[in-house]
């Protein structure tokens, strides 16, 4: 508490230092304040501008603060409104990269190349394998325990989500470990969704099981020295090192599958070219279908020349000429 006894003198310090220096907030009445800020936040420390998704949650997050003033009785009304339409809006690319998606065949050979990355991996073959074939999130993967887990010797299984563990730091985390332990993005806590699991799949979270221990709690994916948790910058090097040894330096240059969450892209457009259901697809997902339309709804790779094929032959160009 801030007027403790006990309060540390330099966190005593600081606070007096962000009073001193902080305005009121009945001054975010003056429209030119308003304005500033949401100009601000457009930009980076270095006059750059600062990434359209980032922009976007700090306008939120303004936002709820000014809601929380309005609350509170320090402001009569919401200024954001009115001063927010002569600002330029800042768009948000929401579609992924069609670029990035990549095919049954590449992302097989990706899998084993992260095989033969000693020493990590070999445990996180099933980790991506669950991103490519059931389309989970990475901190859903990496929360991925064995009572999730409704699997035969062979064929078809399930997978039963209930948690995610997102990547925060230990300096952010109540545990003091890197990862924070939640409920599935976007659903209620103790809500489950049921994701099928392929043959391959089943195949591949078989062998983890034979290989590898679990954690304590039951989770299957941690790192080589850490038993507890899953290093995130562990399998971003993994996942690297793979693509660097299957991939020539220009396909390394480029978007595909540039970072292990396009592995998710790649199931949810697989799933969608395949002609499952969208409302279908979506819950597999954890998605709305509007989200799912909007962002997923991608060819996979080499599916333009099959469109482009069938234009062909509806313009007659794919059969011989008559007479």
């Amino acid at each position: 508490r801030r007027d403790s006894e006990d309060c540390p003198a330099e966190v005593r310090a600081a606070l007096q230092w962000v009073k001193t220096h902080t305005r009121p907030m009945t001054a975010l009445g003056d429209a030119g304040l308003i304005r500033d800020v949401l100009d601000g936040i457009s930009v980076r420390l270095d006059g750059k501008p600062r990434s359209p998704v980032v922009v976007s949650r700090w306008r939120k997050i303004f936002g709820n603060a000014i809601e929380y003033a309005i609350e509170r009785r320090l402001l009569a009304e919401n200024p954001i409104p009115a001063v927010q339409r002569k600002v330029k809006a800042t768009r948000v690319v929401q579609a992924i990269d069609r670029r990035s998606v990549v095919n049954p065949v590449q992302a097989r050979t990706l899998l084993k190349a992260v095989a033969e990355q000693e020493p990590s991996g070999p445990r996180l073959v099933a980790y991506f394998g669950c991103l490519y074939f059931a389309g989970l999130r990475p901190e859903e993967a990496a929360a991925l325990s064995k009572s999730n887990l409704s699997l035969p010797a062979t064929g078809w299984g399930e997978l039963h989500l209930e948690r995610a563990r997102p990547y925060a730091g230990s300096d952010w985390t109540d545990t003091g470990e890197d990862r924070d332990e939640r409920q599935l993005k976007q659903r209620a806590v103790g809500e489950v969704r049921t994701v099928p699991c392929p043959p391959e799949l089943t195949k591949l979270l078989q062998a983890h099981l034979a290989g590898f221990d679990t954690t304590p709690d039951g989770r299957l994916f941690t790192g080589v020295r850490n038993a507890g948790s899953l290093p995130r910058y562990t399998a971003r090097r993994t996942w690297a090192r793979a693509r660097a040894m299957v991939f020539t330096d220009v396909v390394v240059a480029s978007p595909l599958a540039a970072t292990p969450y396009d592995l998710r892209h790649a199931a949810v457009s697989t799933w969608l070219n395949a002609g499952i259901p969208a409302t279908e697809v979506a819950e597999w997902a954890g998605h709305s279908v509007d989200i799912l339309l909007r962002i997923y709804a991608k060819c996979l790779d080499g599916g333009g020349a099959v469109m482009r094929a069938r234009v062909d032959d509806a313009l007659g160009l794919g059969r011989p000429a008559a007479g």
